[in-house]
């Protein structure tokens, strides 16, 4: 399992020094980005490294589970109720519908929504900070970590699962 973590740089040299050395510790190029103010990123770094990840996936998937929840809910009760006549067959294709419209709603206000690392860190992308997110497995982190630090890259408080493969 991958887990994320997020460092700051204070500027695209360090950035671009910490990228090397999260290689040279084994992370993939494909597990590395960054995200900075937008005027940075226009001027300073490469289209293939910025972070434009939005909170559609991680939307969509707890909208699945609660539409879902939602709809067995609605389902069991439907059943319980003779008048509606529901089968078993029929609370299972109400617990679908609920888990594809709370899919869809989710999904949808996710994809307006900036993903979490953006978030949490607004202030020091506000400061011109230079975020650089890596994905890899914890023993591997633990070694990149060390390694940023030595180049001026401060590890940020943020330890999560990534959705990278």
């Amino acid at each position: 399992m991958k887990h994320r973590r997020v460092f700051s740089a204070p500027d695209v040299h360090v950035a671009s020094s910490a990228i090397a050395a999260a290689r040279a510790n084994g992370i993939r190029d494909d597990c590395i980005s960054l995200v900075a103010r937008s005027d940075v990123e226009l001027e300073s770094i490469s289209p293939d490294r910025i972070n434009v990840e939005k909170d559609t996936v991680p939307a969509a998937l707890r909208g699945a589970l609660e539409g879902g929840s939602l709809g067995l809910l609605a389902g069991v009760i439907a059943m319980l109720v003779p008048a509606f006549g529901v089968t078993i067959a029929g609370a299972g294709l109400i617990t679908a519908i609920g888990a594809m419209v709370g899919t869809w709603s989710s999904a949808l206000i996710g994809s307006a929504v900036p993903d979490a690392v953006r978030r949490q860190f607004e202030k020091e992308i506000e400061r011109g900070q230079i975020l650089v997110v890596v994905d890899g497995d914890k023993d591997t982190l633990t070694a990149t970590e060390a390694a940023l630090a030595k180049l001026g890259a401060q590890a940020l408080p943020f330890d999560h699962l990534s959705l990278t493969s």
